[in-house]
């Protein structure tokens, strides 16, 4: 079956043709009503057994009866073996009026005087189920009595139950009414009493409804919910969780990557399975795309046949070439920027397998020669030095602007709490003026009808007088309060975005300081990315901040409410904790999310109209405020090693990567260091010297003036080896008396030669260790004398910026 083009009636109702949708083509076998196969007498003589027909008037009874009948005999009129099929071939009416049209003519009466009875005879008919209509069509039809009488005749138990549910889960008014009438669509479409839906069912209407509409409209997830607590579905899942797929298995991320050769995927695999343990699923997926995707599945789309790892040089020269840009349409695009990162990770590949060849026999066979060689990776370091120099520049050009972007959200936070509380004051309808600015109260249509007794809090949705904009005050603020909480903890705790969405109220912990008996508030930060937990101290502003938040989120019983965190990374959704950064969408209680807290902080810098140099919107991320608080606290006066405790980090070297030194920061803190140092040390040293003390100093000096050239001991230091100059290593020869020093080496060779003829043996030894050492510096000379340059070169003198 498919869906015929609607066409729009003069009447204003809703046209027959769109019955069928994509999710009827979804479905193999076509279900019938429990009265497809009976005559058109039969059928209508079930109307008056429907539990809505007592409670109709006489007149209303037989203006249904009327328009069943019609409706009846105009669907006879199409081939089929039942009412469905009559139905499903109507869809196709190469008629291009509308429904109500065709079965007025069919009558002989006048679309007008037919009208009516047509569609309550229509409501009477799909309540007996003669048809299961399409979810289109129920949305063309779109006669909310309908829902309602479906409600009374089909399980009005089990609905009412499903009603107290959705207020018990503090659903609002218009909440309820979409979850009732998404429950009546698929009881009419599927033929099935309210207890039994089937989570297919709610499956199969969701993806009709994005087929539709592109994304979810209201009524899917509390309708879910409810349902499981009625007991209806057998899961402990919400719909959200139910349609995450979770971690993939190793096998299925590789077959994405449709890699052809069955050895290699093997292989692939199974160094893949050896890799995954110690790897979190981010960085294994990454890994995954690069090898099987980037690096063997391009070979084997250029290079048919190939089936080991040890490839022709001009195979992976050829690879390499095309690794060195991104292709974009068939084209070469722009020069890759993690070339030397996909580099390395095949690199890895090869060398983990000829290491693990020694010990498994599996990877012999699959040992080779790695077509990349180590000098290919030595832009690494480069390219790192030169992303470090980015970072530190990036945070030169934004910590200026942290106080305007603290101050902006503040403001703006301020802002909208007293434009809500005034707005809240006002009735409907009414203008009033706050800031400046002139508002009207107004109201979404539907809270016109919203009786008494539904559950939920009003929107506050005010006009902007001069602008004509709309803009629902209870989002805003709530929007302007999470940015300020965000931006504040993110520039006092300096932690990564996930840890920032994981803090829990159980984080909030005490510690008593063993020597003075104070107490001080600690935040405990889960472990995240390096897998180490750590305790933050907790400053007044912190808790400031956070105490704000806690007070936000908690229900009346002043608890802090439940709520579980789905890890978009990891793929896996953690256990319900009382977490701190959750807010309510609609009547759930949903952790922000990292895409929520950039549109926040790009919200509020977009108020304060902050550029970069090149006159551009500046832009801030999370990790800028981790880098940011690092640079703040290390040019503050906190030593490095603990600021890296702080951050979480192994290495000192990550920290220091993490840290803008700013030129005047750089000044100032060598000038406190002098200071401080000079503050340190005994204050005589720092006296001016006496006449005698300096004559004392100068003649140090002089009486280090030897015969080969000069001593180097330090002043106020005798000599250590008895003025024996020619075998002390301080003696600095000078080259003017090379001469002398040649003249010494052959007298000492000399003494060698007599003392040996007359047999003194120990003053031959003694006479050997002088003239090894006299050979030494003679060596040392000729050294010095081969590097010394030939010519001088003339350097200029400096000039200082800002100097003429």
């Amino acid at each position: 079956m498919t869906a015929s083009t609607s066409v729009p009636l003069q009447s204003g109702m809703a046209p027959f043709k769109p019955f069928i949708g994509a999710q009827t083509n979804t479905r193999k076998i076509r279900r019938v009503g429990p009265v497809d196969h009976l005559g058109r007498q039969e059928v209508l003589d079930l109307l008056p057994a429907l539990r809505i027909w007592p409670a109709l008037s006489g007149a209303e009874t037989r203006e249904r009866m009327r328009g069943a009948e019609a409706l009846l005999t105009w669907l006879e009129s199409f081939p089929g073996n039942g009412w469905q099929e009559r139905w499903d071939a109507a869809a196709e009416y190469p008629d291009r009026l509308g429904w109500t049209e065709a079965v007025a003519i069919q009558a002989g009466r006048s679309p007008k005087a037919v009208r009516g009875d047509a569609v309550t005879g229509l409501a009477s008919l799909l309540l007996c189920r003669f048809v299961l209509p399409d979810y289109d069509f129920l949305v063309g039809y779109g006669a909310v009595r309908l829902f309602a009488d479906v409600r009374t005749q089909c399980s009005p138990e089990l609905f009412e139950a499903a009603q107290a549910a959705a207020r018990e889960r503090g659903m609002a008014g218009r909440q309820v009414a979409e979850v009732l009438t998404v429950l009546s669509k698929v009881v009419l479409h599927t033929g099935r009493d309210l207890a039994e839906i089937t989570t297919e069912d709610m499956l199969d209407f969701r993806a009709w409804n994005i087929s539709r509409y592109s994304r979810h409209k209201s009524g899917i997830h509390g309708a879910w919910d409810v349902l499981r607590d009625i007991g209806v579905l057998a899961t402990d899942q919400s719909l959200r969780a139910a349609l995450r797929s979770g971690q993939a298995s190793t096998e299925e991320l590789v077959a994405q990557r449709q890699v052809r050769n069955g050895p290699v995927r093997e292989l692939l695999i199974r160094y893949l399975n050896e890799r995954r343990p110690a790897m979190d699923f981010s960085s294994f997926r990454q890994l995954t795309c690069t090898l099987a995707g980037t690096f063997w599945a391009d070979i084997e789309r250029h290079h048919p046949g190939i089936d080991s790892l040890d490839l022709p040089v001009e195979v992976a020269d050829a690879w390499k070439e095309r690794l060195a840009f991104t292709k974009k349409s068939g084209r070469e695009g722009q020069p890759r920027k993690g070339r030397l990162e996909v580099l390395g990770r095949v690199r890895s590949f090869y060398l983990d397998i000829q290491e693990w060849a020694h010990e498994d026999p599996y990877w012999i066979p699959w040992a080779a020669r790695c077509p990349i060689r180590r000098s290919e990776l030595e832009g690494v370091a480069k390219q790192n030095r030169r992303t470090t120099a980015e970072i530190h520049q990036r945070i030169r050009e934004r910590l200026p602007h942290l106080p305007v972007l603290l101050a902006e959200a503040e403001r703006f936070r301020d802002e909208q709490a007293d434009l809500l509380a005034m707005a809240r004051q006002v009735p409907v309808g009414e203008a009033f003026e706050h800031g400046g600015k002139a508002f009207r109260r107004t109201q979404y249509k539907y809270e016109a009808r919203r009786s008494a007794t539904q559950h939920g809090p009003e929107a506050v949705l005010v006009e902007d007088l001069s602008t004509g904009a709309q803009s629902d005050l209870l989002r805003v603020e709530e929007d302007a309060f999470w940015a300020w909480a965000t931006i504040e903890t993110l520039r006092h705790t300096g932690v990564r975005i996930e840890e920032l969405l994981e803090l829990t109220h159980l984080a909030l912990i005490s510690y008593r300081l063993p020597d003075t008996g104070e107490v001080v508030p600690l935040l405990q930060v889960v472990p995240s990315k390096s897998n180490e937990e750590r305790l933050l101290l907790v400053t007044p502003e912190l808790a400031s901040v956070l105490a704000a938040v806690v007070c936000r989120i908690r229900d009346a019983d002043g608890r802090v409410p439940l709520a579980a965190r789905y890890d978009p990374h990891e793929r896996i959704t953690g256990p319900f904790l009382p977490h701190l950064f959750q807010r309510k969408e609609g009547w759930r209680r949903e952790i922000i999310s990292q895409q929520k807290v950039n549109r926040l902080i790009s919200a509020t810098l977009a108020r304060t109209g902050l550029t970069d140099r090149a006159g551009q919107p500046l832009r801030y991320t999370p990790h800028d405020f981790r880098r940011m608080f690092i640079t703040d606290a290390v040019t503050g006066g906190l030593p490095v090693h603990i600021a890296a405790r702080i951050l979480g980090h192994h290495s000192l070297n990550t920290t220091q990567a993490y840290l803008a030194v700013f030129q005047d920061d750089l000044i100032r803190s060598y000038r406190t260091y002098l200071d401080t140092r000079r503050a340190n040390r005994p204050a005589a040293e720092y006296r001016e010297p006496t006449e005698e003390e300096w004559d004392e100093f100068q003649k140090h000096f002089e009486l280090r003036k030897v015969e080969l050239g000069t001593c180097g001991r330090p002043y106020g230091t005798p000599c250590a080896h008895e003025h024996a100059c020619i075998r002390c290593p301080m003696l600095r020869v000078d080259p003017a008396q090379r001469r002398r020093l040649e003249e010494i080496i052959r007298n000492l060779t000399d003494r060698i030669d007599e003392a040996r003829a007359n047999g003194w043996l120990g003053e031959v030894q003694g006479l050997q260790v002088s003239a090894e050492a006299a050979r030494n510096k003679l060596a040392t000379l000729d050294r010095l004398a081969r590097n010394r340059p030939r010519a001088s070169v003339d350097l200029g003198m400096p000039i200082i910026p800002g100097e003429r």
